[in-house]
């Protein structure tokens, strides 16, 4: 990097920080620092998700993956197309959370079962959702170690520092000051202003890709030349691929899409932040055209390290790039110097290879297989073979991930290199941050501020959830540090949720839906998925150095793998369960489909059971008589010519701007992405299957060209609207009242901060009831 590269650095974060440190005059109360004061406006939500949407972990995962896999299970995504619009224009989940006034997840569990189950949850979603972002700030860490290039120790004041772990300390260090600054408000404010940063920074990445790379000559070629069943452009023809399949992308989606909608709202997020239910309803439907951004960067920067590592006419480049990711990985996962060196003079031992013309790749057989399977023999023959696979398992996951920033660092030029560093620091503060704050808010509002008998001062309270946050951020660090991450990132994220996803699904989407759910219920679903998650994780971290050399040892590989292949037969292609001496058959995926749907059925099984009264819906989504807000619900009679926009959720509370908005998402999601890129596409398939070079023109325009237009549009738009929305917060903190008792208490199902008025109403009514029994009496 040169100087005015870190000038590019400095400047902008330094001005967003700035900006979180001036936001701290609007802290008045709790309400502020929990949902910042609920004065949200939706591009304000909309411009600072595009910065917490994005990240440094994601951008890995997402290249992780396809690196592996291509792009044609995308296609497969469009049949999820009609099922998100449905669920954006109603606002399912959303809506209803917004309703019931809660500050955090804790707290609507409380109002809907039990204050003993709202800390149990609490503290189990808290557990799962540490284990699952811990190890964040070290794959950021070890992004901007391979991304510049920094040695793995430095001496400082004669004291020698572990390059990792100072980067880890610092990646924490900048999330935990934004929200100590003012929690949820300084967070909303300081992702808006980057997400404005954001914006710009990404469309020259991607001007800078497609006129880096040719289309026809180089993408094209590379994304082509793969074994049959596993294509990278065709979705018909993607059987044989194994982790990320139809499966993984199609059906398990659908499911989690109505089960995991509502698993991490409310915990300080800006689900919890629009000035109402509706505005909170919008947000979620802009941020489906925000989406397009950062699918486009993504897919861009993806094709990017494909072509670059692939393709003949970068061969030398790629080839010393892979030799020095591989010496760096080596350093860091084989302590044993001797080890290290025999792998090395192995690897180093290679000749650069071309990829021929009429070459065919598989996900077994490519241009790093040869360097993988080089470095798993000398392991095995180095340090044995059980110690070899383990060793081996930590190699191989830190050489697919890290491609990525060893690949940018040998393809970008100066400058680009400052702003492509600037992004990933904006991209990783913005996420760090808001899966902090979610852990630290359901920690103190859920755990610790329930088992409270004394009332806190806002002061007091506020000051808690700091140092709560800090806590974390020390779990963090020592996770970060230490824990050892054997599996695909988005792999090992499912499995580390599964404890608490796998059985809070029917718990909360039953709870904001159904009167029938009863405690005892959601009890036995999340117990459930708490056992299955931890059973899960058991097998997957152990499975190379204790479970599969305990069955080799009893000889029992030949008798489980018949039986899971048994087990997996019915199922095949796109479930495969198959004996590896490397990694659990099972993957994280297919074992979070067995606990959601085992836990489903428990949970209305013994809701059923278990139910004698029907629980008040009204008093806690405050309808009808219950409304606190005083807006009151607006109805219009029913008529034939309100028949469509009834059909995509608009209501009477819809301005003209909003049914705009909805129309436009209903045609682009509908009529373009479902019915003419997806429905027309498959049936003309069918009829007469189109050659690769089809896909990839359909990938080019679909994934590329449209998209593109798009986020250029919603750039603009965005900022406009970004702009007016942030102003409009600035006047809405400062007039705003504070309430002392909206802090997250709840008493008898209801919120503190209604009990007064629901106390009331009830009151009323009884007085009421009481009138009309007694006028009854009287006749």
């Amino acid at each position: 990097m040169q100087w005015y590269d870190w000038l590019i650095v400095l400047l902008p974060t330094i001005f967003v920080y700035y900006i979180g440190l001036r936001s701290r005059r609007y802290l008045k109360d709790v309400s502020t620092f929990l949902s910042a004061g609920r004065v949200c406006g939706r591009y304000v939500i909309g411009v600072a998700d595009v910065a917490s949407s994005l990240s440094v972990t994601g951008l890995m995962a997402y290249v992780e993956v396809h690196y592996r896999t291509g792009f044609a299970t995308a296609f497969w995504y469009s049949i999820l197309m009609p099922i998100t619009v449905i669920m954006s224009l109603f606002g399912y989940v959303f809506y209803r959370f917004r309703e019931t006034r809660a500050q955090s997840i804790g707290q609507f569990l409380e109002m809907r079962y039990s204050r003993s189950f709202r800390i149990f949850a609490a503290a189990l979603r808290s557990i799962s959702e540490m284990l699952a972002n811990m190890i964040m700030p070290a794959l950021a860490a070890r992004f901007f170690i391979y991304f510049l290039g920094l040695p793995k120790n430095f001496t400082f004041c004669g004291i020698e520092f572990s390059t990792f772990q100072v980067l880890i300390f610092v990646v924490l260090l900048m999330a935990i000051s934004i929200i100590c600054m003012g929690g949820a408000m300084s967070i909303i404010i300081t992702d808006t202003i980057q997400g404005f940063i954001c914006y710009p920074t990404i469309v020259i990445f991607v001007i800078f890709v497609l006129m880096r790379f040719d289309w026809n000559d180089q993408i094209l070629p590379i994304l082509s030349n793969r074994a049959d069943g596993e294509s990278f452009l065709d979705p018909l023809d993607i059987e044989n691929l194994r982790d990320f399949n139809v499966f993984a992308f199609l059906v398990l989606p659908i499911i989690s899409l109505f089960l995991q909608r509502a698993s991490w709202i409310g915990a300080g997020s800006s689900t919890t932040a629009a000035r109402s239910p509706h505005e909170q309803k919008m947000a979620s439907l802009i941020g489906t055209w925000r989406a397009a951004l950062g699918g486009i960067f993504y897919v861009l920067i993806a094709v990017a390290i494909l072509t670059f590592l692939n393709h003949s006419h970068f061969a030398s480049e790629a080839h010393s790039m892979r030799l020095q990711l591989s010496d760096q990985v080596a350093t860091e996962v084989l302590p044993d110097p001797a080890t290290r060196s025999a792998v090395m003079n192995k690897l180093n031992g290679m000749n650069t290879q071309y990829m021929a013309k009429d070459a065919v790749f598989s996900d077994k057989e490519n241009l790093d297989s040869r360097y993988l399977n080089t470095a798993h023999n000398e392991l095995k023959n180095t340090v044995g073979i059980d110690s070899g696979n383990a060793l081996f398992a930590k190699f191989r996951t830190l050489y697919y991930q890290l491609l990525l920033p060893i690949g940018l660092r040998n393809m970008l030029p100066p400058g680009m290199m400052g702003l492509f560093c600037l992004l990933m620091i904006l991209l990783m503060v913005s996420t760090d941050d808001t899966r902090i704050f979610s852990a630290a808010i359901t920690v103190s509002q859920d755990v610790i501020l329930p088992l409270r008998k004394k009332q806190l001062t806002p002061r007091e309270h506020m000051w808690m959830v700091r140092w709560v946050t800090i806590g974390i951020g020390v779990f963090f660090f020592i996770g970060s540090a230490y824990m050892a991450q054997l599996d695909y990132i988005n792999l090992f994220v499912t499995l580390m949720c599964t404890m608490w996803s796998g059985g809070c699904g029917p718990v909360l989407i039953f709870g904001l839906y159904s009167r029938f759910g009863t405690t005892a219920g959601a009890w036995t679903s999340l117990l459930t998925g708490m056992f299955m998650g931890f059973v899960g994780i058991f097998f997957q971290r152990n499975w190379a150095d204790m479970i599969y050399p305990f069955l080799r040892k009893h000889e029992m590989v030949e008798i489980v793998g018949k039986v899971l292949e048994t087990l997996s037969g019915p199922f095949e292609p796109w479930i495969v369960w198959r004996m590896n001496e490397v990694r659990c058959p099972i993957n994280s995926y297919e074992w979070y489909f067995i606990c959601q749907t085992l836990t489903l059925l428990l949970y209305i099984g013994v809701s059923y059971l278990t139910c004698k009264e029907k629980f008040n819906l009204d008093r806690m989504l405050h309808r009808g008589k219950y409304d606190v807000e005083g807006k009151g619900e607006i109805k219009s009679p029913w008529k034939w010519s309100n028949f469509y926009n009834k059909f995509i959720g608009i209501t009477p509370e819809y301005t003209t701007g909003d049914k705009v908005i909805a129309w436009s998402y209903f045609v682009y999601s509908f009529i373009y992405r479902f019915g003419c890129t997806f429905l027309l596409a498959a049936v003309w398939n069918l009829i007469s299957p189109w050659p690769e070079q089809y896909w990839g023109l359909y990938f080019l325009i679909v994934f590329l060209v449209v998209p593109g237009i798009m986020a250029g549009i919603t750039a603009v738009w965005f900022g406009i609207g970004g702009s007016f929305d942030l102003i409009r917060m600035f006047k809405d903190l400062e007039s705003r009242q504070a309430n002392m008792l909206d802090d997250g208490r709840v008493e008898g199902n209801v919120s503190l901060a209604d009990k007064a008025h629901v106390a009331t109403v009830e009151d009323k009514q009884d007085k009421q009831d009481k009138q009309d029994k007694q006028d009854k009496q009287d006749k």
